[in-house]
């Protein structure tokens, strides 16, 4: 796959969060619920000072690699933090290095795909946070931005 080194600048996010594991039977249940609860449940249209991308699925606090437990949300990135609903969590994406790639066509199926091959690249991963940024709500023809942090 190809990508691009980028250097990012520390974004705030404001969102909902699971903790899980890929290992587990429940994972596509947690981070399918997530995206629900998060989408149509309400969470992401009462989340003042929206900016950037339509909505963010980051992964953070790793215990370990991929295989590893890791916290999973649903979130935007935000310009304020003062008037954020109940239950909504603060987070910050660090700053640093990110192999950016790019990944188009059926939201669900482009996205697995590409996790699917990532776990087989020999890539320098730090595993602090990766994150996807998607550019549409397009299900079948949408645009999605992943990045991976690199050591």
């Amino acid at each position: 796959m190809d990508y691009e080194t980028v250097d990012l600048d520390e974004k705030k996010i404001a969102g909902l969060c699971v903790r899980t594991n890929n290992l587990s039977t429940d994972v596509n249940r947690d981070i399918g619920g997530l995206w629900e609860k998060f989408l149509s449940g309400g969470v992401y249209s009462a989340i003042a000072g929206k900016t950037g991308a339509k909505a963010l699925g980051v992964y953070t606090d790793y215990a370990g690699d991929e295989k590893g437990d890791y916290n999973f949300l649903t979130a935007c990135e935000v310009s304020k933090t003062d008037s954020i609903p109940h239950g909504v969590v603060i987070k910050t994406i660090p700053a640093g290095k990110y192999a950016k790639f790019t990944v188009k066509g059926n939201m669900v199926k482009s996205v697995v795909n590409f996790w699917t091959e990532l776990w087989s690249m020999d890539l320098p991963r730090s595993f602090i946070c990766d994150f996807e940024e998607y550019q549409n709500a397009d299900m079948q023809n949408s645009e999605i931005h992943i990045y991976i942090g690199l050591k």
